[in-house]
C-alpha cells in the first residue's frame, strides 16, 4: 500500500514563502545601515572587505606586483662594495600587513572624498590620471613594467595604479586648505600675533621660531664657504624671486587712485621719490600678516638686510598631518568604496623619459634645508637633516 503524505502542498507553499519573506526581511535590516549607525558597523567590518569589482584580496595582490616592480627597480649598493650581502627579497623588507596597509589606504581616501568633500572619484578622472602617468612619465620603461604587472587590463591599472596617486593627490589639495578642520588654528595663530605684532616678540608666539639667512651669490667657491656659515645661497634669478615675494607679503600694491572730483578712477599718482632696489622696499622687524600654505600657518619677518643678504625670522604653526586627521576620524571613513564602472582606454606609454638636470616645479616641496643629506634610493629621495 502506497503511504499519501498528510501535508497539504498549499500549505508547504506557505510556508516557505512566509520564511522567504522574514530572510529578505533580515537581510534588508542588515545591508540598509542608518547614516549614524556608520561608525558603529564600521567596526564590524572584516580586515579584508570586498569592493564592487575587485576584492581586497585581489587589490592586494595587484599592489604586491606594484610593490615588485619598484623593488626591482631599487639601488642596492653592494656594486660599489658598500654592502657585502645581497639584495633582499620583497618579501624580507614588505609584510603582508603593510601590503594591506597600502591598499586600506587609498580606499581610505577615496572614501573620504565622497563623504567628506563629497567629491567621489569619478571614471573620468581616473581616465585622465592613466593619461597623464603615460604622457608624463619621467620612466616610460617603469612604467610598462608596472602595465605589465597588472595585466594590460585597463580597469586594474585604473583601480590599482591610477587611483592611489590620484587619492593622495585631491584628498591633500582638499585637506590642506579647508577652514573647517584648520580654522581653530588660524584664529589661535592670528590671535597671538594680535597679542605680540612686533619683531621682536616672535620667540613669545606658541609656534616653532627659526632664522635663516639667504645670500645671493653666483660664485659656487663662494657658495660653498657661505653653506659651511648655516647660508642658504641664491643665484641672481633665485633672488630677485625671493625678493619680489618677500616685498609682496609686506607691501601692497597701491590701488588706483581718485582724482577727488566725482570718484572716477583718475591717472596714478606718479611718486616723487626716487626709484629704490626691490629689497630697499622690505621693512626690517615687521612681522607679516598671517601666511598659509599646504602644511602651516606661517608669519614672517625680515631682522637683518643688506644688498647682497637678507636674514629672515619666521614662526610657524603647523596643521595637522593629513594621516592623523584621518587615523583620528577613521571610523567615519570605511575601507570599503565602489568601484565605477566604465570602459577605460589603454593609455599610450610616451618614451621622452627623463632628461639630467631638468626640474618641474611640485606643490608643497619640503622646505629649505641646508647640510643635510640626501639619497636617491632609485624610487624615491631620502632625507636626513
Amino acid at each position: 500500500m502506497q503511504k499519501k503524505s498528510t501535508s497539504s502542498p498549499g500549505l508547504f507553499h506557505s510556508r516557505v514563502l512566509i520564511g522567504l519573506l522574514l530572510c529578505a526581511a533580515t537581510a534588508c535590516f542588515i545591508l540598509i545601515p542608518t547614516r549614524s549607525g556608520l561608525a558603529f558597523l564600521h567596526s564590524q567590518v572584516p580586515s579584508n572587505p570586498a569592493v564592487a569589482g575587485l576584492t581586497f584580496e585581489e587589490r592586494v595582490s595587484y599592489q604586491r606586483a606594484i610593490e615588485d616592480v619598484y623593488w626591482r627597480h631599487r639601488i642596492w649598493p653592494r656594486n660599489r662594495g658598500d654592502r657585502p650581502d645581497p639584495k633582499p627579497s620583497l618579501d624580507a623588507v614588505m609584510s603582508q600587513a603593510q601590503l594591506e596597509e597600502k591598499v586600506k589606504d587609498y580606499l581610505r581616501k577615496s572614501q573620504a572624498l565622497e563623504d567628506y568633500w563629497q567629491r567621489p572619484i569619478t571614471a573620468e578622472q581616473l581616465q585622465g590620471e592613466m593619461d597623464r602617468m603615460a604622457q608624463h612619465t619621467k620612466q616610460p620603461e617603469v612604467l610598462q613594467e608596472l602595465f605589465e604587472a597588472l595585466g594590460n587590463d585597463p580597469f586594474v591599472i585604473a583601480e590599482c595604479l591610477a587611483r592611489p596617486a590620484l587619492a593622495e593627490r585631491l584628498v591633500t589639495n582638499w585637506y590642506a586648505y579647508d577652514q573647517r578642520i584648520h580654522g581653530q588654528l588660524k584664529q589661535r595663530a592670528e590671535s597671538e600675533l594680535r597679542a605680540h605684532p612686533g619683531g621682536q616678540q616672535m620667540k613669545q608666539l606658541s609656534g616653532k621660531y627659526s632664522e635663516i639667512e639667504l645670500v645671493k651669490s653666483d660664485d659656487a667657491k663662494e657658495a660653498a664657504n657661505r653653506a659651511a656659515g648655516h647660508a642658504v645661497r641664491l643665484n641672481t634669478h633665485e633672488w630677485n624671486e625671493t625678493v619680489q615675494k618677500l616685498a609682496a607679503i609686506f607691501n601692497k600694491p597701491e590701488s588706483d587712485s581718485t582724482d577727488g572730483r566725482d570718484g572716477l578712477p583718475g591717472r596714478p599718482q606718479v611718486s616723487a621719490r626716487p626709484a629704490v632696489a626691490p629689497y630697499q622696499t622690505i621693512p626690517i622687524g615687521k612681522v607679516s600678516l598671517l601666511q598659509e600654505d599646504e602644511t602651516r600657518y606661517y608669519a614672517t619677518a625680515v631682522i637683518e638686510r643688506g644688498n647682497n643678504h637678507l636674514k629672515l625670522a619666521t614662526v610657524s604653526w603647523r596643521k595637522e598631518p593629513l594621516g592623523s586627521w584621518l587615523a583620528r576620524t577613521g571610523s567615519e571613513v570605511p575601507t570599503a568604496i565602489a568601484a565605477p564602472n566604465a570602459n577605460y582606454t589603454p593609455p599610450s606609454i610616451l618614451g621622452g623619459g627623463c632628461v639630467d638636470n631638468t626640474w618641474v616645479a611640485t606643490a608643497a616641496p619640503p622646505e629649505a634645508r641646508s647640510r643635510h643629506t640626501a639619497v636617491w634610493t632609485g624610487s624615491e629621495m631620502i632625507i636626513w637633516g
